[in-house]
């Protein structure tokens, strides 16, 4: 089993949820600036969340999520967390673009179905692929039902707390704790799976907790689009 406290110490401290508050209102009050700072300090976790996920629609989905929040500034409740309401809003977006892809008649259940199944895998360049042990972990993730893959990575990378992905998603925390257990299982499951070998099954689990660092950091960095 993967320990959370293995995960949890490779994940950076995000910014002081009073700061996002103190923005926000001042954003909600007609103050433009506030509400770009308050977007350029939470892009890079979205760029994140979007990663792995969607390949070359991304960007079109980070800019989505934004607008809908944008549009909805005034809707978020005084002293929750728009981390929370963020995420919430990119969850929404990234399932309502994989409904509109999946075939008539088919119906998408977050719970079962990966994003395997409804997002072709990207190219060896997007997948951090200087790393063998990276891209297995990427791999991995992908075969994972896609709620379970999200609540993961926003609990590990983003460093959000049960509470808050259940603030965001609308869920009780008890049902996000159950998620993280059962997604732990399932994702130790597929990198055995993937691997092609008992040295790399090793290398992978014994640095894991290196691994999500270096992607979560490598992603971070990287430049925005046009």
């Amino acid at each position: 089993m993967i320990a959370a406290t293995t995960w949890t110490s490779c994940c950076d401290k995000l910014a002081a949820v009073g700061d996002d508050v103190t923005l926000l209102d001042a954003w909600k009050g007609g103050d433009r600036q506030a509400g770009a700072a308050l977007f350029e300090r939470h892009y890079p976790g979205v760029l994140r969340f979007f990663h792995n996920k969607v390949g070359e629609h991304g960007k079109d989905l980070i800019q989505r999520t934004f607008l809908s929040c944008f549009e909805a500034r005034d809707r978020i409740l005084p002293g929750s967390s728009f981390r929370a309401y963020l995420f919430g809003v990119a969850r929404n977006v990234l399932l309502e673009h994989f409904r509109s892809v999946k075939r008539d008649g088919e119906r998408l259940d977050e719970m079962q179905t990966t994003i395997q199944d409804v997002s072709p895998a990207p190219t060896p360049s997007s997948l951090l692929g200087r790393k063998r042990e990276v891209r297995l972990l990427l791999a991995a993730l992908r075969r994972i039902p896609i709620e379970l893959q999200i609540t993961l990575e926003l609990y590990y990378w983003e460093h959000m707390s049960a509470g808050e992905i259940a603030e965001g998603f609308r869920v009780p925390e008890g049902t996000i704790r159950t998620r993280l257990r059962r997604a732990r299982q399932l994702l130790e499951q597929e990198i055995e799976a993937v691997a092609v070998s008992p040295a790399e099954l090793a290398s992978t689990m014994s640095g894991l907790a290196g691994w999500v660092a270096e992607i979560r950091d490598e992603i971070g960095r990287r430049p925005r689009g046009p």
